[in-house]
């Protein structure tokens, strides 16, 4: 087949940058403009230092429709307005990598919806769509860590859920939490049972396991952090998410990764592993590895992954091989940074 003329909206940035990283090795795809309108005229590399000497690609604040596909790697509510401002043709398929349109009331664009794109949930669906809504990076994490339970209703009434994510996590632009200095050994819980993902993770569980969303008046955020009670933390590290999820389940810990593999038989990025497990495991790879224990009547689910990656870019990657008929893995085959 032809390649896949790629665009780029908002390609400075962090999952910009790691989008780049992976499409310009990609075998099947040719990027015909990397959009930076602060950049523009500059070369990728002089923004993205590594990859001098890999591409001679330079930033351009075109936007046109002689594309196969576009990705938004731009802020939240930014994707909407560029597409408001910014008419697609209808048969170029779309991939935003903001909160813009994940929730299902929000999926519709030109007649046609969003589907959220976690692959372990809406494979199916995500080969057979238009427009794709990418994950979160802490909804990604926390939801391949409960996706088994939901399948089979073993989700109970509260699922508790610690999980710390690297400073990329905040995105490129400098903030008071991001600076280096205060970063740096140093661990803090932001947005505790408040975060936005808990919208989108509750969503999908409720998918799976009916009725696991309650119904109410209630906000959707107040309905999921009923159920999920989700304390987010800022790590001293670049990247990553690591969770650590307990719920009471009737499962012995050998029937619980029973569920698990058997789920994840078919997925080739995520993993489940019967040692413990640590982050540098999934560090620059698109994986998600998966750790289960028993203690008593709890179980716990821990686990890695990298949120630029398997958390935002390198799943929009895989979105992209899904929609057009080409190995789930293709330009994927990322190794971890070891030790």
């Amino acid at each position: 087949m032809s390649k896949i003329k790629v665009g780029i909206i908002g390609s400075a940035g962090y999952t910009g940058g790691e989008l780049l990283r992976l499409l310009i090795y990609h075998p099947n795809v040719d990027i015909v403009f990397a959009n930076s309108a602060s950049n523009a005229g500059n070369k990728v590399y002089e923004v993205h230092n590594d990859l001098l000497g890999e591409t001679e690609i330079t930033f351009s604040a075109d936007f046109h429709n002689e594309i196969d596909v576009l990705f938004l790697c731009v802020g939240h509510g930014d994707a909407r307005k560029f597409l408001q401002a910014n008419p697609v043709a209808e048969r170029v398929k779309i991939i935003d990598l903001s909160q813009d349109y994940r929730l299902k009331a929000n999926t519709a664009y030109q007649d046609k919806h969003f589907i959220y794109g976690l692959p372990e949930l809406n494979r199916e669906a995500i080969r057979e769509a238009q427009y794709i809504a990418n994950p979160g990076c802490f909804a990604t994490n926390i939801q391949l860590a409960l996706l088994p339970l939901a399948q089979e209703n073993l989700l109970p009434d509260a699922v508790h859920v610690n999980a710390t994510t690297g400073s990329t996590g905040a995105g490129q632009k400098p903030g008071a939490t991001t600076h280096f200095s205060w970063r740096n050994n140093n661990l803090s819980a932001y947005k505790s049972f408040e975060h936005q993902h808990l919208q989108e993770i509750s969503e999908s569980l409720d998918q799976l396991q009916a009725g696991f969303l309650p119904l109410s008046e209630k906000s959707l955020l107040t309905r999921a952090a009923e159920k999920i009670h989700f304390v987010p933390q800022r790590g001293d590290f670049t990247r990553g998410i690591f969770s650590a999820i307990y719920v009471e389940s009737p499962l012995r810990e050998d029937e619980a990764y029973h569920l698990y593999e058997s789920y994840y038989q078919q997925h080739p990025f995520t993993w489940i592993s019967r040692a413990n497990i640590d982050l540098k495991q999934v560090v620059n790879t698109n994986k998600s590895i998966i750790h289960l224990e028993k203690h008593g009547n709890q179980l716990l689910i821990l686990n890695a992954t990298d949120n630029l990656l398997k958390g935002a870019s390198g799943q929009a990657v895989q979105n992209m091989n899904l929609l057009f008929g080409l190995n789930e893995r293709a330009g994927l085959n990322l190794k971890s940074v070891g030790f």
